[in-house]
């Protein structure tokens, strides 16, 4: 457009100002073009360390993005939550304090000893070979706390807290996991609407340039207004690269959100876990 200009001042069919004008938002152009470079680095550099190389070793080429989003079935099954590292921490957590309940009221009941004795006894060393000399029991023997002091009572009660809080904090655990299905599930949803409402703004603002330029080189319009109508088109298609954008974060979030996809024929089955 720089050239157009100065072409058309040359030729007397345009201000300078147009010329002005046209300079200044190329030059605003390469700005935001460096900024984004910058930018580019470091998410590049970042990238680096995830995969374990050093920034300085890893380069990603220059590509348009024009991927589409993973489709996301309907239905999508509760069951795999239970892949999610947290919840199953927390349900085995539940497991744990279960058994320490059962172990502290066991406390309550005497313990049942099985033993057997045998000797010999004599009141002189020379008979204590004699048969009568030798003896022997076996049975059981039981043994009970008859006073400790309220100790048992606390230890169960404390155990049943203990099982309580675990319940609440697994209950929690699940609920937040749920909410983050749901959010990037409504994401994904709201976001592909707003991705079709998008493409059409970036649609009529490049035909709305089309019309500006086309009556800027009849000299029907002056240069103005091909700026205003270049500048929203670049702010509609930095949009609609924006929305694609966190249409990919709500898919990788729904990803983590579900303990590692949605494919149900990973869930373990019961006849291998056997």
């Amino acid at each position: 457009m720089v050239k157009l200009t100065t072409a058309l001042l040359n030729g007397g069919a345009a201000p300078e100002s147009d010329l002005i004008q046209a300079k200044t938002q190329l030059d605003t152009a390469r700005v935001q073009d460096t900024d984004i470079g910058v930018m580019r680095a470091q998410y590049e550099h970042a990238i680096a360390i995830l995969i374990g190389k050093p920034p300085a070793e890893f380069s990603l080429e220059y590509s348009p993005l024009d991927l589409a989003p993973p489709v996301i079935p309907v239905g999508v099954p509760s069951q795999l939550l239970e892949r999610r590292p947290d919840i199953a921490a927390s349900e085995r957590r539940v497991g744990e304090a279960n058994e320490a309940i059962g172990i502290a009221r066991a406390a309550y009941y005497p313990s049942l000893i099985l033993s057997a004795t045998g000797g010999v006894e004599g009141d002189s060393i020379g008979n204590w070979f004699a048969w009568p000399s030798r003896f022997w029991a076996v049975g059981p023997a039981m043994l009970e706390t008859l006073f400790d002091g309220g100790r048992r009572r606390a230890t169960s009660e404390s155990a049943v807290a203990n099982y309580d809080a675990t319940v609440a904090s697994y209950r929690q655990t699940t609920l937040e996991a749920f909410q983050e299905v749901e959010d990037n599930l409504a994401a994904l949803r709201i976001l592909e609407h707003e991705a079709a409402q998008q493409r059409e703004a970036v649609a009529e603002a490049e035909r709305g340039v089309e019309i500006f330029t086309n009556r800027y080189q009849l000299g029907a319009d002056p240069y103005l207004q091909v700026v205003s109508a270049e500048t929203i088109a670049l702010e509609n298609e930095r949009n609609e690269v924006d929305i694609l954008r966190r249409r990919m974060d709500a898919s990788v979030l729904l990803v983590k959100a579900l303990g590692g996809g949605w494919d149900a024929s990973k869930l373990p089955q019961i006849s291998s876990m056997r």
